[in-house]
This record gives structure tokens, C-alpha cells and sequence, in this order.
């Protein structure tokens, strides 16, 4: 949308300088009225360049999701008991790292230009989702922008801490399966080689465990090489391969099937979307734009079809539970709470419910799985220990036994 540079007074007789984005001269014009500025002049504001703008290798700058979620909930605090635009200098200003001080500052300087605040987070689409300016733009549209902030710094914390949670569920069986992986490739490497020296003047022939293990060892020690080309060639081959819808599409419905995984990525995703539209619903934007947005935050091609299902189905005229009953991906309960939530006409109350319900859920369920991984994870590495003393027990033995013969 083109920009216009205005020169106005405000009804206090101070002068107001900045830029305003509007579809036309007219339209700029009718927005400046509105907000009770005198206009002196409006002519089309020249577009900002930067002298890096066109380099390929300069990334834009952006703030992660922690960074984020704090500034929402500064932002909450300072709104209420502050002028926006102070609470927006406040903030950039006590920032330490320069990349965000200067997103902030951009979006502080939009307002003070007279932009709204949704529309100065324009400016910084990479740091600020189009969900998270909608909500904003209802705040202000509504003019309850400090209870929007608030209810977003609440989802944003809680969404934080739930992606922690996964995280951490993930995270610690996968470290610990490395470690008992590289502990395996320790032995088979430099241990089993170094014993089985002992055995190549043996005329006797080995037992079938120690010729295999002594097999694998020294494949590991002469070709670990080749071992380590075929799996980045493998991961390369398999990146390129989800770049295809059809087979993105089939990787992602295996994921869902695997018994553990599948039913934590489901939850997690039915307790986001229930706390999402919860918090859009209590803010009094529409039930469409806020399964429309939420669409764009998920990864799973499956759960996001199921979305785009549910979108025609309310656009159509359809109830949001009965789409979810239809897609056939989301838990009984999140379906019958919504179901009451509609013909109540308490849907954010029920929608509430239900994400704190499944939140539960995924704590006990990532809990149990824990509990459950890390003794499966130290038998298996026990196991395969133990069958590598086996292999270089067992000829020892025998040669003892010969010996006392």
C-alpha cells in the first residue's frame, strides 16, 4: 500500500509530521480528518531504501518468539498506565541488543507518524505474525488494546511453554540414544579390534556371535567413511523428497500413526488451536480469520488440510464442531466442549476448557512417555554391551577349556 507524507495540526496546535499508508491521496486525507488533525499538506512519501537492502547474503532481522513474548508482555504492562507511544519508546529503549531495539523503533516511529499500531507491526511482518496483528488490530478497533495484549501475552507465554515441554520430551530420548549410540561405535572401533588381535593365531574357529561382532568392527573402522556419506546423501535426498507435496503429505500421516508421537503432536496441536481461538474469540474477531491465520502456523500437512477443511465447512455455513468431528483428527473431548461451547454461547469459555484440558493431557502423557523411554533406551544400550563382552568372553572361555584338556 503506498505511503504519504503529511504535514498536519493536531487540535492542541502542534504540528504533526510523519507518514500514513492509505490507497490513495483521498483516503490519506479522510483518515487524517478522522483523527482530528488539520491537514497543510499530503503528497506521496519517497520509498525507504536501504544501502544493503539489495545484497543476497543480508538477513533481515527479526524477533524470535522469546523476544516476542516478552515484549507482549511489557507492552501489557505499560499500556496500562501509559501513553502508547511511551510505552513503545520505553520498551526499544531498555532493550539491549540492537536488532531489536531497531524493530521497535521502527514500529515506535510508525505510530508517532500517526500509523495505527497494527499497521506500524506491519512494517516488521517477519517479527509480527498476521494472527498477532489482527488481535492487536481488534484492540484497537474495540479500543481494549491493553486487555488484547494481555490475553496475547498469556497465549504466547503459555504457547512457549508448552513448545518447552515438547522440546524436553523430545529432546532428552534423542540425546540419550546418541550417546548410547557413540558409546557403541566407541567399542566397536577401538576396543574390539585391539582384543581380537589375540585371536588370529587361534586355529580353532570362533563362535558365530564374535565372527559377526568382529565382522561389523572392522566394517565400522574401514569404511565409517562411506557410512557417514550415505546418510548425509540419504538426509539431502530425503530434504529434497518433502519439497513433494504427495509424498510431504504421506511422511506427515506416518508420523501421525506412530503410537507415541503421533498422539503428542496431535494434542499439542488441538491444545494450540483451542488456546488460539479461545483468546480470538474473547476478543471478538471472527471465527474464520482466526482458523484462516491459524492455518499458516502449522507444519503437519495433514493437521493443516484438516484446517483448510474446517474453513470451507464454517464458511459454508457449517458449526466449528461439526467440521472437527468430520476432519477426524482432533480428540473427542475439544469436539464436545466446542459442540457446548456453540450452543451455550460461552464458546471461548469452552474452548478455554479444553486447551487447559489437554495441556493436562500432554503433561501426564509426556511424563509417562519419559518414564517409560529412559529404562527402554538403558536396556537396549545394556544389551548390545553385554553382547559385545559376550563376543569376546565366549573365545576366551573356549580357549580355556582347551587348555585344560
Amino acid at each position: 500500500m503506498p505511503e504519504f507524507a503529511y504535514h498536519a495540526i493536531d487540535p492542541d496546535g502542534r504540528e504533526r509530521r510523519g507518514r500514513i499508508s492509505a490507497a490513495n491521496d483521498d483516503m490519506a486525507r479522510e483518515e487524517l480528518v478522522s483523527k482530528k488533525l488539520y491537514i497543510v499538506t499530503v503528497t506521496p512519501a519517497e520509498a525507504r531504501a536501504s544501502a544493503f537492502a539489495n545484497l543476497p547474503f543480508k538477513r533481515q532481522a527479526r524477533l524470535s518468539t522469546k523476544q516476542l513474548t516478552l515484549f507482549t508482555r511489557q507492552l501489557s504492562s505499560l499500556a496500562q498506565v501509559s501513553p502508547l507511544e511511551e510505552a513503545l519508546r520505553t520498551i526499544s529503549r531498555q532493550s539491549e541488543q540492537p536488532h531489536v531495539r531497531q524493530i521497535l523503533t521502527d514500529v515506535h516511529a510508525g505510530v508517532v507518524e500517526g500509523q495505527r499500531l497494527s499497521e506500524a507491526m506491519r512494517r516488521e511482518s517477519n517479527s509480527f505474525p498476521a494472527l498477532y496483528r489482527a488481535m492487536i488490530a481488534a484492540g484497537e478497533g474495540a479500543g481494549t488494546l491493553p486487555l488484547i495484549t494481555e490475553r496475547l501475552a498469556v497465549l504466547l507465554e503459555r504457547q512457549a511453554e508448552m513448545r518447552g515441554k515438547l522440546i524436553g520430551a523430545l529432546a532428552y530420548p534423542a540425546i540419550l540414544s546418541l550417546v548410547a549410540t557413540l558409546v557403541v561405535m566407541g567399542l566397536m572401533v577401538s576396543v574390539v579390534p585391539r582384543v581380537v588381535e589375540q585371536f588370529d593365531n587361534v586355529d580353532q574357529q570362533l563362535p558365530l556371535i564374535t565372527r559377526i561382532v568382529i565382522g561389523i568392527s572392522a566394517f565400522l573402522a574401514s569404511y565409517y567413511w562411506a557410512l557417514i556419506l550415505v546418510v548425509v546423501f540419504g538426509a539431502f535426498l530425503f530434504a529434497q523428497a518433502l519439497k513433494r507435496p504427495a509424498f510431504r503429505m504421506s511422511v506427515d500421516r506416518n508420523i501421525l500413526r506412530i503410537p507415541l508421537l503421533g498422539k503428542l503432536l496431535r494434542n499439542l496441536h488441538a491444545a494450540r488451536m483451542a488456546r488460539t481461538l479461545a483468546t480470538m474469540v474473547a476478543s471478538r474477531l471472527p471465527l474464520l480469520e482466526g482458523l484462516r491465520l491459524t492455518g499458516g502456523t502449522i507444519r503437519n500437512k495433514v493437521l493443516s488440510n484438516a484446517n483448510d477443511d474446517i474453513v470451507e465447512a464454517v464458511r459454508s455455513g457449517g458449526s466449528l464442531s461439526g467440521a472437527m468431528r468430520t476432519s477426524g483428527v482432533f480428540p473427542p473431548l475439544l469436539v464436545y466442549l466446542t459442540a457446548s461451547g456453540e450452543s451455550a454461547g460461552q464458546l471461548d469459555q469452552m474452548l478455554e476448557r479444553a486447551a487447559e484440558y489437554l495441556e493436562r493431557e500432554f503433561d501426564n502423557f509426556t511424563s509417562t512417555a519419559l518414564s517409560l523411554l529412559e529404562p527402554l533406551i538403558i536396556v537396549a544400550m545394556g544389551g548390545v554391551v553385554a553382547v559385545i563382552i559376550l563376543a569376546i568372553l565366549l573365545p576366551i572361555l573356549q580357549l580355556q577349556n582347551l587348555s585344560g584338556l
